[in-house]
């Protein structure tokens, strides 16, 4: 692999549409595009009886979602690299009209494909054409008997787009106006709350309580807002459920995820059943950072007093390396990545919170959005990243409707990253110390996904069990989150983050609800696909690949049992998972006894 040099910083997407927000060739081609959708949305009003028909309609579909996505997509990534953007924000509303527009064309396709014939519907799967689409054909009838009537469906995407939708662009709105001032060695600035979040995991105690209290008080000043915004969409989508005759609040959560009830459930009880040895995880880590109380702002605390921060092409060269050992073509897209500028990495003001992955389907590239300051936990958020960006390469070639895999599997891409890049650099430790620094790093981030991901689900699952009832105060809110923290920590902790649930932007985003225990999910999928990537060797490369290119095409417990040869409803799996990622913990406490 060539060493990097000189990396940039900031992402390049005029190559996609030079002039930002403001590109006359952006402005054309969703000209084009919205006069293409409102064509079509006309034209799929006349039932379809023809299998031609089907088959050019279908395709058609299929195209102006990859236009669309990547239209949306170019905007996103202008609002978030830069939240005061005004024209971003506006045409992020103009692409939430085409998103809901495209939502209409779907469901009455769906309707369409719903009113057939049984006979006619195997007839139309049976084509050629459609071969590669019959799994997802056959998906979408199934879950169009789930909702309301067409017309009454359309109206509900409509309607979303300046309600529902609506209060997640607020959210986003007034978290990237919060400005808070720090002061740091005599001088004071104004950061973001992008920034203050990477300082919480600084080397020094006192310096990382002094912004944790920042960090509350900047969330306590928010929260009523915020509440409002989080009760409101909560409701929205409670009173739709019930429209919709779904009574359990996790049926959508669960049909999104493409997985059985019982999956989760096994994932959480074999969890639960593990949490002594996270607990003795955090309890050796208060020993070690000299605390007589572990707070908040220290579970992700560098136990080094001197961490060494890397630079950028530091952190690029070392992601590098490390894939290259195991999946040379995740190595080389990387690569790519990295000199190609699909990255903003910049640690500046005026960013939007935590990081992300955007597909640009039509040029199949992606773009990457980071705040990086040189923390093991910012080259742990690259890889991660990068692996989302590796899962869209591997399925650049196959039908549009086949790449919508869940974000459970999303996830499971993503975080064999991490752990590649984690067990890599163990395995390479240049002595005793870097190692046993390595294996906290890694166990840190375990430990993170089965306490901080957890409590997250704890959390939203005891919200929307009161919200049926009615608004809940910020005070409660608290309450609840208190509570979650508590339970999914063991109660490990003596300072605790009540307004995580304002602090948090998945708690607000409206496309995906419980955005939470996909992370946990994918972290021990991938725990459990890296062990036989290890024991397949050479040959991991094309499993793994055709692994990722059934992400959007099966159910996950199918997915498992077809690639993996394991049940995943069943404790077992979850069980060994765990053990695999907690793997170093008891060589580690040994190491680190005082």
């Amino acid at each position: 692999m060539p060493e990097l040099k000189g990396l940039k910083q900031t992402w390049d997407l005029d190559i996609f549409f030079p002039g930002g927000p403001a590109s006359p060739q952006y402005a054309a081609y969703t000209d084009e595009l919205k006069k293409d959708l409102q064509q079509f949305a006309t034209e799929v009003k006349t039932p379809c009886t023809e299998v031609a028909t089907w088959v050019e309609r279908l395709t058609k579909l299929q195209r102006l979602a990859s236009r669309t996505s990547y239209a949306r997509a170019f905007i996103s990534c202008h609002g978030a690299a830069d939240v005061a953007n005004q024209a971003a924000r506006q045409l992020e509303g103009q692409n939430r009209q085409m998103g809901a527009l495209l939502g209409t064309i779907n469901t009455l396709i769906n309707d369409q494909m719903l009113s057939l014939p049984q006979e006619e519907w195997v007839s139309l799967l049976a084509t050629p054409e459609l071969a590669d689409l019959a799994w997802n054909l056959e998906e979408r009838r199934n879950r169009a008997k789930d909702m309301l009537p067409a017309a009454q469906e359309a109206l509900v995407n409509t309607l979303s787009v300046n309600g529902y939708h609506g209060w997640n662009t607020l959210y986003n709105q007034i978290t990237g106006s919060i400005k808070i001032t720090v002061e740091e060695e005599g001088v004071t600035s104004i950061i973001s709350p992008g920034q203050l979040q990477n300082r919480l995991s600084h080397t020094d105690p006192v310096r990382r309580a002094y912004y944790m209290d920042l960090w509350d008080k900047a969330w306590d000043e928010a929260a009523d807002t915020i509440a409002v915004g989080l009760n409101q969409m909560a409701g929205y989508r409670l009173n739709l459920y019930r429209a919709r005759g779904w009574e359990d609040f996790l049926f959508e959560p669960m049909r999104m995820n493409r997985m059985k009830r019982t999956t989760l459930e096994s994932m959480y009880t074999a969890i639960t059943q593990n949490r002594p040895r996270l607990v003795a995880f955090l309890q050796r880590k208060k020993e070690l950072l000299g605390l007589s109380s572990l707070g908040w702002q220290d579970v992700d605390a560098p136990l080094s007093g001197n961490e060494v921060k890397l630079t950028y092409d530091e952190a690029a060269n070392f992601i590098v390396t490390h894939f290259n050992r195991l999946s040379p073509r995740m190595a080389e897209l990387a690569v790519r990545a990295f000199q190609e500028r699909w990255i903003e990495s910049e640690d500046r003001s005026g960013k939007r919170m935590g990081g992300f992955c955007s597909g640009f389907p039509e040029a199949q590239q992606s773009r990457i959005f980071v705040t990086f300051s040189g923390s093991k936990g910012n080259v742990a958020t690259l890889a991660h990243e990068l692996g989302h960006a590796y899962h869209s390469w591997v399925l650049k070639d196959l039908p549009q409707m086949t790449k919508g895999y869940a974000m459970n599997v999303a996830e499971t891409a993503s975080t064999f990253a991490e752990v590649l890049v984690g067990d890599a650099a163990i395995a390479a430790a240049a002595n005793q110390a870097e190692r046993t620094s390595l294996m906290e790093d890694k166990l840190r981030r375990g430990v993170g996904q089965m306490t901080n991901l957890v409590c997250r689900f704890v959390f939203e699952k005891a919200f929307y069990e009161e919200r049926q009832k009615g608004d809940l105060s910020v005070a409660r809110l608290n309450e609840l989150m208190l509570a979650a923290q508590k339970e999914s920590y063991g109660n490990a902790l003596d300072r605790w983050h009540p307004t995580f649930w304002a602090s948090k932007l998945h708690f607000h985003n409206t496309g995906t609800p419980f955005y939470n225990f996909p992370y946990t999910f994918g972290y021990l999928f991938a725990t459990g696909i890296y062990a036989h990537a290890v024991q397949a060797g050479p040959e991991f490369e094309d499993k793994y690949a055709a692994l990722l290119r059934d992400t959007g095409r099966s159910t996950v417990e199918d997915l498992a049992a077809k690639h993996l040869g394991v049940d995943l409803s069943q404790p077992d799996f979850w069980l060994s998972a765990i053990d695999l990622a907690l793997a170093e913990l008891a060589e580690w406490l040994e190491l680190t006894q005082k």
